[in-house]
Protein backbone atom coordinates (compact mmCIF):
# COMPACT_ATOMS: atom_id res chain seq x y z
CA UNK A 1 0.00 0.00 0.00
CA UNK A 2 2.88 2.52 1.03
CA UNK A 3 4.53 2.02 -2.63
CA UNK A 4 1.08 2.86 -3.94
CA UNK A 5 0.70 6.00 -2.13
CA UNK A 6 4.15 7.00 -2.75
CA UNK A 7 3.37 6.25 -6.95
CA UNK A 8 -0.07 8.39 -6.69
CA UNK A 9 1.80 10.91 -4.75
CA UNK A 10 4.20 11.30 -7.61
CA UNK A 11 1.39 11.33 -10.11
CA UNK A 12 -0.13 14.35 -8.74
CA UNK A 13 2.79 15.99 -8.18
CA UNK A 14 3.89 16.23 -11.66
CA UNK A 15 0.04 16.62 -12.76
CA UNK A 16 0.38 19.92 -10.70
CA UNK A 17 3.36 21.09 -11.64
CA UNK A 18 4.50 24.05 -13.31
CA UNK A 19 7.39 25.33 -15.25
CA UNK A 20 9.49 27.67 -14.00
CA UNK A 21 12.60 29.59 -15.57
CA UNK A 22 15.33 30.74 -13.46
CA UNK A 23 16.62 34.28 -14.73
CA UNK A 24 20.11 33.79 -13.23
CA UNK A 25 21.06 30.13 -13.95
CA UNK A 26 19.18 30.54 -17.49
CA UNK A 27 17.38 27.27 -16.73
CA UNK A 28 14.07 25.56 -16.75
CA UNK A 29 12.79 23.60 -13.96
CA UNK A 30 9.76 21.91 -13.41
CA UNK A 31 8.35 22.41 -9.67
CA UNK A 32 5.51 21.25 -7.49
CA UNK A 33 4.39 22.16 -4.12
CA UNK A 34 4.72 20.35 -1.08
CA UNK A 35 1.28 19.64 -0.11
CA UNK A 36 2.20 16.21 0.68
CA UNK A 37 2.34 13.68 3.62
CA UNK A 38 6.18 15.12 4.18
CA UNK A 39 7.39 11.41 4.71
CA UNK A 40 6.12 10.40 0.95
CA UNK A 41 8.18 13.58 -0.41
CA UNK A 42 11.04 12.75 1.83
CA UNK A 43 11.30 9.24 0.26
CA UNK A 44 10.84 10.89 -2.87
CA UNK A 45 13.67 12.80 -2.10
CA UNK A 46 16.09 10.07 -0.98
CA UNK A 47 15.19 8.07 -4.28
CA UNK A 48 16.44 11.05 -6.25
CA UNK A 49 13.00 11.78 -7.95
CA UNK A 50 13.01 15.35 -6.71
CA UNK A 51 15.33 17.67 -4.92
CA UNK A 52 13.76 20.02 -2.02
CA UNK A 53 15.53 22.39 0.15
CA UNK A 54 13.18 22.83 3.74
CA UNK A 55 12.92 26.24 3.34
CA UNK A 56 11.52 26.65 0.24
CA UNK A 57 7.44 25.08 -0.07
CA UNK A 58 8.35 23.84 -3.21
CA UNK A 59 10.07 21.12 -4.75
CA UNK A 60 12.01 20.61 -7.86
CA UNK A 61 11.91 17.68 -10.12
CA UNK A 62 14.50 16.04 -11.43
CA UNK A 63 14.75 13.98 -14.99
CA UNK A 64 14.33 10.56 -12.92
CA UNK A 65 11.47 11.62 -11.40
CA UNK A 66 9.88 13.06 -14.66
CA UNK A 67 10.34 9.72 -16.29
CA UNK A 68 8.87 8.04 -13.40
CA UNK A 69 5.78 10.29 -13.52
CA UNK A 70 5.68 9.67 -17.00
CA UNK A 71 5.26 6.51 -17.07
CA UNK A 72 2.88 6.45 -14.28
CA UNK A 73 0.71 8.36 -16.86
CA UNK A 74 0.59 5.13 -18.62
CA UNK A 75 0.52 2.90 -15.84
CA UNK A 76 -2.74 4.67 -14.59
CA UNK A 77 -3.96 5.36 -18.41
CA UNK A 78 -4.20 9.38 -17.06
CA UNK A 79 -5.98 11.45 -20.14
CA UNK A 80 -3.99 15.02 -20.32
CA UNK A 81 -5.94 17.69 -22.00
CA UNK A 82 -4.05 20.67 -23.31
Amino acid sequence: MEEQIKELTLLLAYLTSWDEKDRLLKQEFKKSWKGYDYGIINKLDEEEYIYQENKHKYFIWTEKGIEEAEKLIKKYEIKIKD
